[in-house]
C-alpha cells in the first residue's frame, strides 16, 4: 500500500469524525458506504442512515472532536481523540474500508480523567510513527506480551518486554514504570476487583505504535480494553488505554459483536 493511499484512508476517517461536530453530513455521505456500514457501537443502529440520523443530535449537545494520533494497516485506520460530549472523553476509533469506503466501524470511549499518577494526560505524548521498516516485529512483540501478561499465559516473562523500570503511562490510574503497573495490579487484588483480559479480538500496528482490542472482565463488568503501545529498540516504552463496558443486551440498538 502506498503512502498516498495511506494518507487518503487517514482523510477520510478524519472527516467522518469531525462531521460529528460540524454536523456537516458531506463527509458521511462521500466515505460511508451506502449500504455496507456495520456498526460496532452497540449505542447506535447499523447502517449510514443511522449515522447520519444522529448528526443533528450531536451538534445540538455541542459535540467537539480532537483527532490526537492516527495509525495505518491495510484497510484499517485507528483514530485516537479526544470528545467533548457531557464532559470530555478519550476515545480510540477504528475504520474498515473497502474499496476507499468505510464498511465498518469500532470504537471505545472513556471519561477523562484530569489527575493522573503518572502527571501525563491520557491523550499527551508522541504521535509521529517511527520504525515503519518494523511493523511486523513490533505488532508481534506487542501481539506477544498481551498474550504471555494480559491473558496470563506466561507472566514471568514480564521484565523482558520493557526496559528495566522505563515505562511511560498514559492509563489514567497507574503510575509510570513497571513499578507503577505491579502498584496498581497489586492494589486491585487487595480490593478484590476483578481485573481479566481473555481474548484479543485485533491488532492494528504501524511502525512504533500498536493497538490491540481486547475483551475481558473488569470490576464485575463485561469489558472492552483498547490499548495503544508505543515500541522503542524492540521493547515496550509507552502505553495508553481506552476501556469501556459492554452493553446489556436489552440496551443495544444493533445486533452486532462488540467486537
Amino acid at each position: 500500500m502506498t503512502i498516498h493511499h495511506q494518507n487518503e484512508l487517514v482523510r477520510k476517517a478524519i472527516a467522518v469524525l469531525e462531521s460529528l461536530e460540524s454536523g456537516n453530513p458531506e463527509a458521511i455521505a462521500k466515505y460511508v458506504h451506502p449500504d455496507r456500514y456495520i456498526q460496532h457501537n452497540q449505542a447506535l443502529p447499523d447502517g449510514r442512515d443511522a449515522l447520519l440520523g444522529a448528526l443533528d443530535h450531536l451538534q445540538e449537545i455541542g459535540t467537539k472532536v480532537s483527532i490526537k494520533r492516527a495509525v495505518v494497516d491495510g484497510d484499517y485506520v485507528a483514530l485516537h481523540s479526544v470528545y467533548h460530549f457531557f464532559g470530555p472523553k478519550i476515545g480510540i476509533d477504528i475504520f474498515r474500508f473497502e474499496n476507499g469506503l468505510i464498511v465498518e466501524h469500532w470504537d471505545n470511549l472513556q471519561e477523562m480523567v484530569e489527575k493522573t499518577p503518572s502527571h501525563h494526560t491520557m491523550i499527551d505524548g508522541p504521535v509521529t510513527i517511527k520504525e515503519i521498516d518494523k511493523t511486523d516485529e513490533n505488532k508481534a512483540l506487542v501481539t506477544s506480551y498481551v498474550e504471555n501478561i494480559l491473558l496470563g499465559k506466561n507472566p514471568d516473562l514480564l521484565n523482558s518486554y520493557f526496559n528495566g523500570d522505563h515505562y511511560i503511562q498514559h492509563s489514567p490510574h497507574i503510575a509510570d514504570g513497571l513499578s507503577g503497573l505491579h502498584a496498581a495490579l497489586q492494589s486491585l487484588k487487595e480490593r478484590n476487583i476483578e481485573f481479566q483480559y481473555n481474548r484479543i479480538h485485533q491488532v492494528i500496528g504501524q511502525g512504533d505504535f500498536v493497538l490491540t482490542v481486547s475483551e475481558g472482565t473488569f470490576n464485575g463488568q463485561h469489558t472492552a480494553f483498547y490499548d495503544i503501545f508505543r515500541v522503542e529498540n524492540g521493547k515496550i516504552d509507552e502505553h495508553w488505554d481506552v476501556i469501556e463496558a459492554i452493553l446489556p443486551e436489552v440496551k443495544r440498538k444493533n445486533a452486532n459483536s462488540r467486537f
